[in-house]
């Protein structure tokens, strides 16, 4: 990091250099100045990426505009009030970017040391928490699109290179007859793979063209026909990325700066290959970046098969950047057709030669609009790989995963409500379970007790449902749960009646009102049934008599509630 009073210069990782320059803030000097010195502490002591103090930067740059736009915008951080700060929250809180730049920003002021008490402080350090996330996972349909788009596109071209890097290494086994069309193809091919292009000569009219010899045994110039027949196009590239993304759920970042995976020194008795991929993951991080997945190729359908096919479709394009520069490893590694044009993206790989390396989000927002899709797929569909299909974390934690993956997505709360449903019902069946009768079994009937409409009641006066003018006031199921309830052998007609006549009732009610006014009661006749037998109780139903009937059916249209 370097920082003379304005201009600050972000190092990051690999070594290269990003400038900002804080003049052009449309604040004070003084101010610019400050700003300027918290942010190069930062990118000093915390920032390791230009991403980081690229994102950071643009927010700066919205927090100077807001003040630019008041009526007495302050000089210098020591002229920020509690009320501009609190004015400014509420010019953000409403957008998940206006809070980004608000907790963002606020972290970096507080560590000026004229910001580190008072009321301003106190607002600094407000408590911002995220909006729900509106991003949403592809339905089934779009993803399946999304997927066989990608799969087309790709398979294409690994059929292509296959078919060439067969007819390449038969003409270096030196199989056919010399200055052959089968030779010449060769020829061409072997240059192509040593150099990653073919002779031009410039014509009469000063433009440069492939020279007549290779045009002729290649059927043309154009870039479909010359280079395409051994490596991968950007096209191709973003569509093996997004193959990745479907099939191991890494994110856009992980993809781009993948390592070249290995296969490991024992494939194991079967020959099947195991392939250790490193990983890299910056905002894990220091100390964190790196972690490695395990997959093996044992057939078609098989985890480790995409890697196997990927190796065998960038080979030549990893091989002639390990020959232009010893050493790079990069997995995804295709040709670009205009090798002539740079980037000013110092966080990707740097390109070698005609090589580049990795998809960036411009590949793949170009890719989703050529392909007619809806905006780039790796969002949304890595979403869906982690919240919908797999239902687990990928490089990433726990926390994050449930809270901004899972729980916000649309699919995943659908999904949810049947199984939410289903263990309810399950809970409720296994309440009900412990639903038991707690009226008191006797023999023979106390004259002592009152008759109720279910059991006999032993004492009304201490009725845990006490009546406003005294004595009991239950309802008279209520009988079967209270403790001063005797039922004999004379109720049992009856209460079989009633247990038949409640699940009656539960054919023609919703399950949910039915549970909720009958299920507790005919639980405890439930209880009353198991106790008695099967028998008994088919003895007892049959012994009921249109009394037994008819209060029942009072009971249950609410006539003899108290």
């Amino acid at each position: 990091m370097a920082f003379d009073g304005l201009i600050v210069r972000h190092c990051n990782t690999d070594g290269r250099v990003k400038e900002y320059d804080f003049s052009a803030l449309p604040v004070a000097e003084p101010l610019q100045r400050s700003l300027a010195a918290l942010f190069a502490a930062r990118c000093a002591s915390s920032w390791t990426r230009h991403s980081t103090s690229k994102s950071i930067h643009r927010l700066v740059v919205g927090f100077a505009t807001f003040l630019s736009q008041q009526d007495q915008p302050p000089r210098d951080l020591d002229e920020l009030s509690a009320a501009l700060v609190k004015r400014w929250w509420l010019s953000t809180r409403t957008t998940a970017g206006g809070r980004m730049q608000f907790s963002s920003v606020s972290l970096l002021l507080r560590g000026d040391a004229r910001l580190q008490t008072g009321s301003v402080v106190e607002e600094l350090a407000r408590r911002v928490s995220d909006l729900p996330s509106t991003r949403q996972s592809f339905n089934e349909a779009d993803f399946d699109q999304v997927k066989l788009v990608a799969r087309r596109i790709f398979r294409t071209a690994l059929l292509r290179i296959e078919d060439n890097a067969r007819h390449l290494e038969r003409w270096r086994d030196g199989e056919f007859t010399a200055d052959s069309h089968d030779w010449k193809l060769g020829e061409a091919l072997d240059l192509l793979a040593r150099t990653g292009t073919l002779p031009h000569a410039r014509r009469p009219a000063g433009q440069m063209a492939l020279v007549g010899r290779y045009r002729r045994v290649l059927g043309g110039a154009k870039s479909e026909v010359t280079w395409q027949r051994l490596f991968l196009s950007r096209r191709e590239a973003t569509a093996l990325g997004v193959l990745l993304m479907a099939e191991y759920g890494w994110n856009l970042s992980v993809i781009d700066r993948a390592l070249t995976p290995r296969a490991t020194a024992d494939p194991g008795m079967d020959g099947h290959p195991t392939y250790r991929i490193p990983l890299v993951k910056y905002r894990r991080g220091a100390g964190r970046y790196y972690e490695t997945e395990n997959v093996t190729d044992s057939g078609a359908d098989s985890p480790g098969r995409l890697i196997t096919q990927a190796l065998r479709a960038t080979r030549f394009a990893r091989s002639l950047a390990d020959q232009l520069a010893p050493g790079i490893d990069h997995f995804i590694a295709w040709r670009t057709y205009r090798p002539d044009k740079t980037t000013s993206d110092m966080e990707r790989p740097p390109p070698v030669g005609p090589i580049r390396f990795g998809v960036s989000y411009d590949d793949a927002s170009d890719w989703a609009e050529k392909e007619g899709l809806s905006g780039s797929p790796f969002q949304r569909g890595r979403r869906t790989v982690l919240a919908v299909e797999r239902g687990e974390r990928a490089q990433h934690s726990q926390e994050t995963h449930d809270r901004t993956y899972v729980l916000p997505d649309q699919r995943v709360q659908a999904a949810a409500v049947p199984v939410i449903a289903a263990g309810a019902a399950f809970a409720v069946r296994k309440a009900r379970e412990t639903v038991k009768l707690a009226a008191e079994l006797s023999e023979v009937r106390d004259p002592a007790h009152a008759e109720t409409a279910t059991a006999d009641c032993s004492d009304s006066d201490s009725s845990p449902v006490p009546a406003p003018g005294g004595g009991c006031g239950a309802s008279f199921l209520l009988c079967l749960a209270c403790t001063n309830a005797r039922v004999h052998a004379d109720h049992h007609p009856r209460l079989a009646h009633l247990h038949q006549a409640l699940a009656q009732v539960r054919s023609v009610l919703p399950p949910a009102a039915w549970e909720r006014d009958w299920g507790d009661a005919h639980a405890r006749l439930e209880d009353l049934k198991n106790t008695i037998g099967d028998g008994g109780w088919r003895h007892a139903l049959a012994r009921s008599t249109e009394t037994d009937r008819e209060i029942i059916d009072h009971l249950l249209t609410g006539e003899l509630n108290p």
